[in-house]
């Protein structure tokens, strides 16, 4: 079964301008949000192209500095998976696509392998996302970052079968118990990757943006409010951390989880 993966990145962010050119220090020096996304899809197994999607001339030449293959695509992509769609029309042959949206650098290769499998298991699924169950300091982190107004991690709810239920920016369910840092919760971070079989992405752009999608501003409810069945597979961090880049905030707490994983 052949793989694609895409990045998507645009520049012209609404939230953080220039985001996928933000710099990140590591243990390996500073490198751009990108790049380190870029090197997270060069390592999960099984993948038999990475193409980095974007419509701004600095992203296509820095990418292309450090090795990346890029892709143009159009000013009118509304979102990733929109942006996927493009290079799938063009780039055809492949059983699944990819999306790896490039602000979470983070992404264990396993979380991206795991949906691999996922596809490849059950024929009838055409969409498949990672959910990572929180334990209570991230539920927290989520929580906090509600109150103080930022739009932090996604949240998920799904039904028998790993079917989504609903997406939202809110931190959903709602459990009113506090937990221990390390105590597992109900709530599940939605990770925002997606593999695609090729069909899915054919048929989304001619979708209208529906009123779920517009309010919270999440792509992937598209999917569900044109009755489609998007899989949520549930993921181990097998101690690792994860966290979104989202704001300019999240450039530190990012920095500081990376220099835990030495």
């Amino acid at each position: 079964m052949s793989v694609l993966i895409v990045i998507p990145a645009r520049y012209a962010s609404t939230r953080y301008p220039g985001k996928p050119l933000v710099s990140l220090r590591g243990p390996d020096g500073e490198k751009t949000l990108i790049q380190r996304s870029w090197e997270t899809a060069m390592a999960v197994r099984g993948v038999d192209r990475v193409v980095v999607a974007t419509d701004d001339d600095r992203i296509l030449n820095h990418a292309e500095a450090f090795g990346a293959e890029v892709l143009m695509t159009s000013t009118e992509c509304q979102n990733g998976t929109e942006r996927c769609s493009e290079v799938a029309g063009k780039l055809t042959g492949y059983d699944i696509v990819v999306n790896l949206q490039g602000d979470a650098p983070l992404t264990p290769a396993w979380f991206v392998e795991a949906l691999m499998v996922r596809l490849q298991v059950d024929s009838d699924a055409v969409v498949a996302t990672p959910v990572l169950r929180c334990e209570g300091k991230m539920l927290a982190a989520l929580l906090a970052d509600r109150r103080a107004g930022r739009v932090g991690g996604t949240t998920v709810v799904f039904g028998a079968g790993g079917c989504a239920l609903y997406f939202s920016k809110e931190v959903i369910p709602f459990t009113g118990k506090t937990y221990g840092d390390d105590e597992p919760t109900p709530v599940f971070h939605h990770v925002g990757v997606y593999a695609y079989r090729p069909a899915a992405l054919r048929d989304y752009p001619a979708w209208p943006i529906g009123p779920l999608e517009k309010l919270e501003g999440l792509e992937q409810l598209r999917f569900l409010e044109n009755g489609r069945v998007v899989l949520c597979v549930e993921v181990s961090a097998q101690g690792r951390q994860f966290w979104e880049l989202n704001n300019p905030s999240d450039v530190p707490v990012i920095e500081a989880m990376m220099a835990n994983m030495t």
